[in-house]
């Protein structure tokens, strides 16, 4: 018998990665049928798509953390409500086929029968429904929580780009897990003869790993060193602020790198860029700016932090995960490979603002 103790989260890490698997399943089965049928979509108020991928990877995460840990609550984007309505019979039809045929998928090493998985286990419609529900917490600052983002960058998705399934465990408002599966991120990024579809792992204090979809292949992060110094920022202009973001890169040096979701903190740490950086979007016509979220950047920013880098908001202060559903008092993200940069980042940032060219 041993008498080590295992290691703290040894458990949810091992329920978060065969979540998000079995999400990624979804989302890459409903990727290939939206290539032939591009009719599966609903919009929130923001007039972002929402796919059929969305509400049924987000069944399957919620089904096996409901299962695993049914004490825990989970702050999740999508609820079902819109699924329900008549109208949408076809689409919560095809969510139930999608959500049971990945949470009835044969076994992987680690995986246990008690989480929801495996062919013996029935999911009805109503059951799934409930779990997409549960994702209806609204944080806050002395909890057990997950956030559950079930495909982050959906514009991305549908377009075939890069797009994030993002799970993370929030303790007394500080991330120490964080899981992110990337369906299209090549496993190596100069060799893409080995194929793409990647998942990310971190714990606080156990380091930061990559594996293969298969849930193989584990490798320490950060193990690719960039030639170019980029500067990861969004695809979406709605999302930041492109002008103070290209005035910062021109004065560090720095190569623009225009990504969706959080791939962009996965690449960052694994070495691909050197800064990710995400201020808010100048307000147009009296428009409010884009919100942030906790399950945002919960996942990405453990990531970062124990492959070695640093991530604080636009200021420098530390972001908060105990707010409730949303990050209000941080304003921006800034994330870099090391602290040195991350300094003079900041500092270019405040320069590039007290100018009011940006």
């Amino acid at each position: 018998m041993s008498l080590t103790s295992p290691e703290p989260f040894s458990v949810e890490k091992r329920v978060a990665i065969a979540a998000v698997r079995r999400a990624c399943l979804v989302t890459c089965t409903v990727f290939n049928q939206l290539v032939r049928d591009k009719t599966d979509t609903l919009k929130k108020e923001d007039e972002s798509p929402v796919t059929v991928g969305d509400y049924a990877a987000q069944a399957v995460i919620n089904t096996v953390l409901r299962n695993a840990f049914p004490k825990d609550p989970i702050i999740g984007e999508e609820g079902a409500d819109a699924l329900r309505q008549g109208s949408n019979t076809r689409l919560r039809e095809r969510v139930v086929s999608l959500a049971t045929n990945a949470l009835q998928e044969d076994l992987i090493d680690g995986e246990k029968a008690q989480w929801g998985l495996g062919s013996h286990h029935e999911h009805s419609s109503e059951a799934l429904l409930k779990a997409i529900d549960e994702g209806n917490d609204m944080g806050g600052p002395n909890k057990r929580m997950w956030t559950v983002d079930p495909i982050d960058g959906t514009k991305g998705f549908l377009r075939g780009g890069q797009y994030a399934v993002c799970l993370s465990l929030i303790v007394n408002s500080q991330v120490v897990l964080g899981v992110i599966g990337c369906p299209n991120l090549q496993i190596y990024p100069v060799s893409p003869d080995e194929g793409k579809g990647c998942i990310f792992v971190a714990v606080r204090g156990q380091g930061a790993f990559q594996i293969a979809l298969s849930g193989t292949g584990a490798i320490k992060l950060p193990y690719f060193p960039s030639e170019k110094s980029y500067v990861l920022q969004s695809e979406e202009p709605k999302h930041t602020n492109i002008p103070l973001i290209e005035r910062v890169s021109d004065e560090l040096h720095l190569t623009k790198w225009g990504m969706d979701s959080q791939a962009k903190y996965c690449c960052l740490a694994r070495g691909e860029g050197a800064v990710y950086l995400r201020m808010p979007a100048p307000i147009v016509g009296g428009k409010q700016p884009y919100e942030e979220r906790i399950w945002d950047h919960a996942p990405g920013s453990i990531l970062v932090e124990e492959a070695g880098g640093k991530i604080t908001d636009s200021e420098g202060a530390p972001l908060r995960f105990g707010l409730g559903r949303g990050m209000g008092e941080n304003r921006g993200f800034v994330a870099t490979v090391d602290e040195e940069l991350h300094g003079q980042v900041v500092s270019a940032i405040k320069r590039a603002q007290s100018t009011g060219d940006a």
